[in-house]
């Protein structure tokens, strides 16, 4: 039966397992549980509850079966023989979203610790135990898993079906050690959506014997945490201009920003109010005007990149910061749009510059109208559409996927390719450097022309891909 320790303050549970003679190996001045069980609080965890009875892997999911029918709010699962860093940990637990997720590494490195799993699209959709195999995996599940609120029931559903089909000696020699593992497996063949959270530098290592316990924990002190926190505040898939003309140097004012007590939104005003005055440099129509308009625009993208490295340095994601962002870039750039066509002395500005509005909302209309798609598609699935599993099925299928799919798969591959295709999207950043270089450099219908030539082309390359991988 699980043991509880109550906290305070966050909707998120602990459920450690303790049931493996590992856990009782000595780490510090205390064991393995007692050094997990430490950091656990210094994490927004609400209660840590310890399972420490000794009947099996049955009795162990049955009992996070019960603790997940009968609490509220998110629940991980980590197994008391890990060693890790508390940062991994905070990937999961500390992330505003409180959705389903394992922790993962890009590795195929598998053993019986690290079980083989399938990553695409950042989410895992095929994981592996030593009953059920992953064909084609690119990475390995480091034991700790969190279930979303809206998947509880789900979790409990499959702990149930697993301790029983454990007990009927229908999973073969599995074991207790394999506990986490086959609640993973037991998610993604049920389709519910798990995201996967790469450990990157960090570690997070189960181990079985005192000498792997010490030098996983020596393996620890290699790593800077707090270097791994702010490099991972900066978004690894940005555009090609955020990411070698912005971001390289907006990571530094990072820092500063928390010691000033900063808010992400504050930084966002800041933004809006460096865009609202470069549409007003831009309206006086002048050569100064413009080079002064295209300087501060660039600094207001600058601001707005800075803006979402501090919300995810410091965890503060909310979905009014999320609204406001989205507003305030389309706002900032359709106040420019205003102010160059203000500014421009001859005829014929205005319709180049409503047409170019109207091409950057059908975009934005392509993006949104799809994800919204997918959003409702998932909750349909949730409630009768989910794929058809069998957790008897010591294998998992390869999906097929269309050629186009493909074809965007092998690019992605390649450095080269990967940046050109984000380029040719015209993301924000993208957009914002069209306008300053063309605007400083030559007028407003250069501005606006090539805005509408280069964002056609993405229009298309966009809407292809949607139909594509809807037709998936």
């Amino acid at each position: 039966m699980p043991d509880s320790l109550i906290r305070g303050g966050t909707t998120t549970s602990a459920v450690l397992l303790a049931t493996t003679p590992a856990c009782r190996l000595s780490s510090g001045d205390g064991t393995l549980l007692d050094r997990l069980h430490d950091q656990l609080a210094v994490l927004p965890v609400r209660d840590v509850l310890v399972v420490s009875a000794g009947g099996g892997l049955g009795a162990d999911l049955r009992g996070v079966a019960k603790i997940a029918r009968t609490t509220t709010g998110t629940v991980a699962v980590l197994p008391a023989d890990l060693v890790a860093h508390t940062e991994a940990l905070a990937l999961l637990l500390e992330h505003p979203s409180r959705d389903t997720a394992a922790l993962i590494a890009h590795d195929v490195v598998t053993s019986p610790l690290r079980p083989p799993v399938r990553v695409e699209g950042g989410k895992v959709v095929a994981a592996g135990s030593s009953f059920h195999l992953v064909p084609e995996a690119n990475a390995t599940f480091r034991g700790v898993l969190q279930a979303g609120e809206a998947d509880l029931t789900s979790l409990a559903d499959i702990a149930e079906e697993l301790a029983e089909l454990s007990e009927a000696g229908k999973l073969g020699p599995v074991t207790a050690v394999e506990a986490v593992d086959l609640l993973l497996v037991g998610l993604v063949r049920s389709g519910v959506g798990v995201r996967a959270a790469a450990i990157g530098p960090l570690h997070a290592e189960r181990v079985s014997g005192q000498n792997a316990a010490d030098a996983a924990v020596v393996r620890l002190s290699e790593v800077d945490e707090e270097q791994v926190r702010l490099d991972t505040s900066v978004k690894d898939d940005d555009g090609f201009l955020a990411t070698f003309l912005v971001s390289s140097w907006t990571r530094h004012l990072v820092r500063p920003a928390v010691r000033l007590k900063l808010a992400p939104n504050t930084v966002t005003g800041v933004s809006a109010g460096l865009a609202l005055l470069a549409a007003v440099w831009f309206s006086a129509g002048t050569q100064g005007g413009r080079l002064a308009g295209a300087v501060l625009l660039y600094l207001s993208f600058a601001l707005d990149c800075l803006d979402g490295q501090l919300a995810r340095y410091t965890r503060t994601f909310s979905p009014l910061g999320a609204w406001a962002d989205g507003m305030s870039d389309r706002l900032k750039e359709y106040v420019v749009y205003v102010g160059l066509a203000f500014g421009f002395a001859g005829p014929g500005i205005w319709p180049l510059a409503v047409g170019a509005m109207i091409l950057q909302v059908v975009r934005h209309a392509i993006d949104a109208t799809y994800a919204g798609a997918l959003a409702d598609a998932a909750k349909v699935g949730a409630m009768w559409g989910r794929p058809a599993r069998s957790l008897m099925e010591s294998h998992d299928v390869r999906r097929d996927h269309g050629g186009v799919l493909k074809l965007a798969q092998r690019l992605e591959r390649g450095t080269v390719a990967r940046w050109l295709k984000k380029i040719v999207v015209l993301p924000i950043g993208e957009r914002m450097a069209l306008i300053a270089v063309t605007a400083a450099g030559w007028n407003a219908r250069v501005t606006f022309l090539s805005l509408l030539c280069w964002g056609g082309v993405a229009a298309l390359y966009q809407l292809a891909g949607r139909i594509a991988r809807s037709a998936r």
